[in-house]
């Protein structure tokens, strides 16, 4: 039997025992826990004959007390063979081979088991592919499901279910690491890492999501290796920057990305300017803004990526505005050229579509719009279709401290008052002098025609 195998940060690798089978009566899943999709695509499987099995995260929630999201499926079929049995199927990927299997609107994600590493098998070798660095650019290669388990990255998602008998199957001290709370790399770190380097920025997810800690073994390469992300297409990391803040445990997420070096591998410019003299208040405001797109997940309010990279690129904006408007540049044309350079910087990093830098782009103008409120020029912005947004940003800017409190409370109230009142209040900002009213020009008179 395949022996189990954890990350160590020595040479020699830990060994552990083999296969532990746990049956129905012996742990607290239930089918009834299962999305009614899952369980089609399982039973399809077995009925047909193939092995079917509920592996990796949806498990782990179950077992830590959370309620899953994604259900995935591992199988000895071959992809082309799920592809044939459920209709609404279809092959994705290059570099891993997958299929979606659609139920209404929800999507099963089923992958054929994977086998290990091996330089001395040809049949293996001739779908699998590296780079020198020992990135892994191409694995289609199908083994046993001991191979499969040992493959993935971490213990906590290395448990599978069979839907056959309904056992669980450990290969790797699932159980004993999701009990423990501890997340612990499967194989040599170094290796590991250097294979995919996203698993290090999945490592501090799961921490933070999951409140697990690091096993020492797992984290302590992580700072070292860190480097390795700049390996990484932007646009793998942009999905992975999302589930980091987006997932309803920003700070968190945050928190583990500073500690383990990661942060600045993704946002080098931004880790520049909290490394400044204003260092405080910037991360300040990234921690309200990341508190702020916590407490809106959990009450079900919908958020956007464009609000969180917006406010995670402001001191970037603010650094390089000072420099344009110090040599003479108009403030609109600074702050475009500003945005425009943090912008192309960025998205070395982590790509950024071009329908969340467009808001992004509005939420910064409107900052410097927000005190012109004369006349109608009020009614005009609350019509802006960002409003909203710039609003909710000018609020962590005075909660921060980068200016001065006052403009985002005139908003709130505005918002708040009927027509009349909302007269009264731009009146009042006329007799205070009203930031934003124009002066009319004097027309020059002509002179009067002499006789």
């Amino acid at each position: 039997m395949t022996q189990r195998r954890r990350g160590s940060s020595s040479a020699q690798e830990e060994t552990l025992p083999s296969l532990e089978i746990i049956p129905r009566d012996h742990h607290p899943i239930s089918r009834q826990q299962v999305s009614r999709a899952a369980l089609n695509v399982l039973y399809g499987l077995h009925k047909a004959g193939f092995e079917a099995f509920l592996v990796g995260g949806c498990l782990r929630d179950i077992l830590s007390g959370r309620e899953p999201k994604d259900f995935d499926v591992a199988t000895n079929a071959t992809p082309e063979q799920v592809n044939r049995l459920f209709k609404r199927s279809r092959i994705i990927g290059r570099r891993f081979q997958i299929v979606h299997v659609r139920f209404g609107r929800e999507v099963i994600e089923v992958s054929t088991f994977r086998a290990m590493n091996t330089d001395d098998n040809p049949d293996k070798q001739q779908h699998h592919a590296h780079e020198e660095t020992g990135l892994v650019l191409r694995d289609n290669t199908w083994g046993s499901i001991e191979e499969d388990a040992l493959r993935r990255d971490f213990t906590i998602n290395a448990l599978y279910y069979n839907i056959a008998d309904f056992s669980l199957h450990d290969f790797t001290g699932s159980m004993q690491d999701i009990n423990d709370q501890v997340i612990h790399l499967i194989g040599d770190a170094q290796t590991r890492y250097r294979e995919d380097p996203v698993r290090m920025l999945r490592a501090a997810r799961f921490a933070a999501k999951l409140d697990f800690h690091i096993d020492p073994a797992t984290a302590d390469p992580i700072p070292e290796l860190a480097e390795l992300l700049l390996q990484v297409p932007a646009a793998r990391l942009f999905d992975e920057v999302l589930k980091l803040f987006l997932s309803g445990h920003a700070r968190a997420s945050y928190e583990q990305l500073q500690q383990l070096n990661l942060f600045r591998f993704l946002f080098p410019e931004t880790q520049q300017a909290l490394e400044g003299e204003q260092g405080q208040i910037w991360e300040a405001m990234l921690l309200a803004a990341m508190d702020n797109t916590d407490r809106r997940l959990e009450a079900d309010k919908p958020v956007t990526p464009a609000f969180i990279y917006a406010v995670l690129l402001w001191p970037v904006i603010q650094q390089r505005l000072g420099g344009y408007l110090s040599s003479g540049l108009p403030p609109a044309q600074a702050l475009h050229k500003a945005a425009t350079r943090a912008l192309n910087q960025q998205i070395q990093h982590t790509a950024i579509p071009r329908r969340f830098s467009t808001v992004m782009r509005e939420m910064w103008e409107l900052q410097f719009r927000l005190d012109k409120r004369a006349g109608r020029r009020a009614d005009a912005l609350m019509e802006h279709p960002r409003f909203r947004a710039a609003y909710d940003f000018l609020l962590l800017r005075e909660q921060a401290g980068e200016i001065n409190p006052g403009l985002g409370d005139w908003w709130t109230r505005y918002q708040e008052e009927d027509e009349t009142g909302r007269r009264d209040m731009i009146t009042q900002l006329g007799n205070q002098g009203g930031t934003g009213k124009r002066r009319r020009r004097r027309r020059p008179r002509k002179p009067k025609a002499e006789g």
